[in-house]
């Protein structure tokens, strides 16, 4: 098979390989993969970002990929050849809250991801794709997707009478808004780009905030809610914008904390904190469950990915590089043959 390859660390150390075809094991499924995603944890870990938490040498990048089941090993009851998959995040994680033993496999990071063309899965880390989504669109779900439905639903139970402002117009950003409009919630978007904004407004923030004209946007936000402020945050960029991210939630509201790209350390006002009763709630993905609640939702509300582009795997460093400039709107995809 053909598989991209890490050979050590650093985007340019990708390799275009080809390496042996797996074998299912007992309660395995080989899946032949269709398409994939690029999410900024895949910079990160491109970069060695993640230490000791992620092979540095030899690595198979990227964590979502979609495609079909050509073999099942024995014991393997849950699928058949021809059957239509997309894998969890983490493959031993299928319910309830976090646990160390569930975050000890990650696909792209600790362990081997889906940049290629064969790859064998546990029975239990694949989910059937609905027939209306195509590879392509599956392949956006199991970290951007169930990161937001993590926020916004599981965590934040964001519903009717809220407010949620989502930051950008990354994977996570626009799945969050997605998610919190299909549940009837305001959304404030901000952006840097005011065609951005009208695009992110087409999926339904009903109010927008250009940031690099604005930089006190944490204020705008609480004036558009009449001084009230924003229920949640959906957080994805981190420590330049955590204190507007603060200055814009409500009393005992809450901020999801997810993205670093615009850098991991903040200095914190504890006493605003406190007195504010806000709450600081870290999103580390979600489990097999999540993702099964992800795909309900996107085929009841009819919710479709947003998609930025689509290229062939050969393409994948310039891809990564797209995704890394931060100018995507939506998912980055890479097609595999």
């Amino acid at each position: 098979m053909k598989a991209m390859v890490m050979e050590s660390v650093g985007l340019d150390n990708l390799r275009l390989k080809e390496l042996p075809d797996p074998k299912p094991g007992p309660g395995e499924v080989l899946v032949r993969l269709k398409a994939a995603s690029i999410n900024y944890r895949d910079v990160l870990a491109l970069q060695g970002g993640y230490g000791s938490r992620q092979k540095s040498s030899n690595l198979i990048p990227l964590s979502d990929g979609a495609g079909e089941v050509v073999e099942v090993g024995p014991g393997a009851r849950r699928f058949k050849p021809g059957d239509r998959v997309v894998n969890t995040f983490f493959p031993n994680w299928l319910a309830g809250p976090p646990d160390p033993r569930f975050l000890m496999r990650d696909l792209g990071g600790l362990e081997d991801g889906v940049a290629c063309e064969l790859r064998v899965f546990s029975e239990d880390a694949v989910l059937p794709i609905p027939p209306s989504m195509s590879f392509v669109q599956a392949s956006t779900l199991p970290c951007a997707a169930v990161t937001a439905w993590s926020a916004v639903r599981s965590h934040a139970q964001i519903g009717p009478e809220h407010t949620v402002l989502t930051q950008g117009s990354g994977g996570v950003a626009i799945f969050a808004l997605q998610f919190a409009h299909a549940a009837g919630a305001r959304v404030i978007a901000i952006s840097s780009a005011a065609e951005k904004l009208e695009r992110l407004r087409s999926l339904g923030a009903q109010d927008g905030i250009n940031y690099r004209e604005d930089p006190e946007w944490g204020k705008t936000a609480q004036k558009l809610t009449g001084n009230v402020g924003v229920d949640l945050v959906v957080e994805t960029a981190g420590a330049e914008t955590l204190k507007q991210s603060i200055r814009a939630t409500r009393l005992g509201g809450m901020i999801t904390l997810i993205g670093m790209v615009s850098g991991s350390k903040a200095e914190l006002n504890l006493p605003i904190l406190s007195m504010s009763s806000l709450r600081l709630h870290g999103i580390a993905v979600g489990s097999r469950q999540h993702l099964q609640e992800v795909l309900a939702a996107c085929a009841t509300h009819r919710i479709e990915p947003v998609i930025d582009r689509v290229v062939p795997l050969a393409q994948l460093p310039e891809a990564i590089r797209h995704v890394q400039s931060g100018a995507q709107f939506g998912k980055v995809c890479i097609e595999i043959d």
